[in-house]
């Protein structure tokens, strides 16, 4: 690799860098206020909020990486043609398909992190993520451990905790169970503890009523108690196999699209073979997308108005690509057998590129062009 090869790879993998930052900050901010509201009003602690977050950072880099890739190729070469280096490198003999070599390399480095991500990390952390879920949707206890608020912690159950003490018990508790369509039952308590035995959860109150509403008779019936065990089994649901995302299988598991992976995941054919080659063709799209941004930066001469009518056809250009990737996804999740449609964007991306670089080597005039 040349001198100018690593200065104009190095600058844009710079500006890669920073892009992405900024670009996965908005994403993550945007999904983390919902995250929050919704774990912390369910009682969980900020620990778990953050951990949340950590395994859903993979899926949020993975979809702004091209994006990166864009704005990155996109500001580079704008910024080194206004400071005029674009300029004085081809005036030193380096012709367009020269100096599409280093924005190449910028995009072979931005393809690899996103199949390193793609293969390896997005399915690992959609797997961890998924389990972590489904773990806190069975954890009734830390459900349980929020003072002075109305929880929620299963379909027709309210909770009420007016203190909880250092050494965990639970004092002025209130509880009630509509889920029976014919009773429901408020139980009220001085105090409780949450007891784990046998691998279950039971709310054991203290000094406390418990009343019954039967809904036919419109009858009440009250009754105290010294002790009372209450199972909280039921709240989080009995244990039923999970269904798996397509998404974290393996890309192997994924192209085999087995009998097995249909029945984990619950898909069919043609939508499990989708998810595997889309990952081939996300990396390829991010390969050519900067030598495409390249061509059409390149198209005219030096402007002191700058380069945004390129950018803009650039940007155009790269979302009507988008837009063909998403009726390729339609397409192929109906037909297995047309998954070669996957990778349409990308290998239309690669031509529009080599046709944009062809018509920069042939100057700003193609027909009576000057001596």
């Amino acid at each position: 690799m040349g001198l100018f090869d690593r200065y104009l790879a190095g600058q844009l993998l710079i500006y890669f860098g920073f892009f992405s930052l900024v670009l996965v900050a908005v994403y993550w901010v945007n999904r983390a206020i919902g995250l929050f509201d919704r774990l912390i009003a369910g009682g969980s602690s900020v620990v778990t909020f953050l951990e949340f977050t950590a395994l859903a950072l993979p899926n949020v880099i993975y979809a702004v990486l091209p994006v990166s890739a864009l704005v990155a190729t996109l500001y580079g070469i704008n910024r080194l043609s206004g400071d005029s280096e674009m300029v004085v490198a081809q005036t030193t003999g380096l012709s367009p398909w020269r100096l599409a070599r280093p924005v190449l390399i910028f995009g072979a480095a931005a393809a690899i992190m996103i199949s390193v991500l793609g293969h390896l990390l997005v399915p690992a952390a959609r797997t961890a993520l998924s389990e972590r879920g489904e773990a806190l949707s069975q954890d009734v206890t830390a459900r349980f451990l929020t003072e002075g608020e109305f929880l929620h912690p299963g379909d027709g159950v309210t909770v009420y905790v007016r203190e909880i003490t250092e050494a965990g018990e639970l004092l002025g508790l209130f509880l009630q169970d509509r889920r029976s369509p014919d009773a429901r039952t408020s139980y009220t308590a001085e105090r409780a503890l949450l007891v784990r035995a046998d691998g279950a959860t039971r709310l054991v109150m203290f000094d406390g009523m418990a009343q019954t509403l039967e809904v036919p008779t419109r009858s009440l019936v009250t009754t105290t108690f010294d002790d009372f065990a209450y199972d909280l089994a039921g709240l989080a649901g009995g244990e039923v196999d999970r269904v798996l995302d397509p998404r974290e299988l393996s890309t192997a598991a994924l192209l085999r699209a087995d009998a097995e992976a249909q029945r984990i995941t619950g898909a069919d054919v043609a939508k499990l073979r989708y998810e595997g080659h889309a990952r081939f063709a996300d990396a390829a799209f991010a390969l050519v997308l900067p030598v495409m941004a390249l061509g059409f930066l390149m198209l005219g001469g030096y402007s002191r108005l700058g380069l945004w009518r390129q950018i803009l056809g650039a940007v155009l250009a790269a979302i009507v690509l988008e837009m063909l990737g998403n009726v390729a996804e339609n397409t192929v999740r109906r037909d297995a057998d047309l998954w070669p449609l996957v990778y349409l964007p990308a290998l239309l991306t690669a031509a529009l590129a080599a046709a944009l670089i062809w018509r920069d080597t042939r100057g700003p005039y193609l027909i009576g062009r000057p001596a």
